[in-house]
């Protein structure tokens, strides 16, 4: 799909990427599956050694991760992954909720053919990728989705705000095993949002994006409320 959302903070889309992307691409998805996780120190000589690189596009990578708001760096102290927090979480949620909002009325008033194949091949691509438990590519489709819709409101300004609060939410996308009855569900949020695109109805787009996200956030609040209350 041309414009899509690669799940790498700053650039190589499409193309070769540099070595300070690529640290800063493998780096991301270590702190996403949560084999780096919150709080963890990021110390560049185990970094570089880990990532077989030497320590300078380590570095390079560790800012780029800090400008998407992953990355904590406090100069002569080191730095840490990004601590998860319901604070942080219900903050994200309202700056994803302003901004996305605005972007799926865009897009149902100028939604096309070719948005509507592009996001329909997506859907189907999570819906095979969650089944087979692909975390990864479903990841990977999800983002295409959304960003899909988004971009088919014709300003690019929007979702390249969008995309640094995006990626600090998948953080809180936990990577236990969906059931059967999770990812059904969670097609037919995303299949109701696509709809309504579909039919160039901007309430009911952003309505369901609403759904959509209300429901993500308190599901994600209960885990991590659960998950406290189990090592206190």
């Amino acid at each position: 799909m041309s414009g899509r959302l690669e799940l790498l903070p700053g650039g190589g889309r499409g193309g070769r990427r540099t070595l300070a992307e690529t640290a800063a691409a493998e780096l991301h998805q270590l702190i996403l599956s949560g084999e780096l996780p919150s709080g963890t120190p990021l110390r560049l000589v185990e970094l570089a050694n880990r990532l077989d690189m030497s320590q300078m596009p380590v570095r390079e990578g560790l800012r780029r991760l800090e400008a998407l708001g992953l990355v904590d760096i406090i100069p002569h102290r080191g730095a840490w992954v990004r601590e998860l927090s319901i604070e942080d979480l219900q903050d994200t949620h309202e700056t994803r909720l302003a901004l996305e909002s605005l972007a799926v009325r865009a897009a149902a008033e100028h939604f096309g053919e070719t948005d509507e194949q592009q996001a329909k091949a997506a859907l189907s691509e999570l819906l095979l990728l969650s089944r087979s438990e692909d975390s990864v590519g479903a990841r990977q489709a999800h983002a295409d989705f959304h960003f899909t819709l988004y971009r088919a409101g014709g300003s690019q300004w929007l979702a390249r705000a969008i995309e640094p609060v995006w990626q600090n939410s998948e953080r809180y996308r936990f990577g236990s095993r969906q059931t059967a009855f999770q990812i059904e569900r969670n097609r037919q949020e995303h299949q109701a949002i696509l709809d309504a695109c579909v039919a160039r109805d901007a309430d009911a787009a952003e309505q369901a994006l609403r759904n959509h996200l209300a429901g993500a956030v308190q599901r994600i609040t209960e885990t991590m409320t659960s998950r406290q209350k189990g090592t206190s």
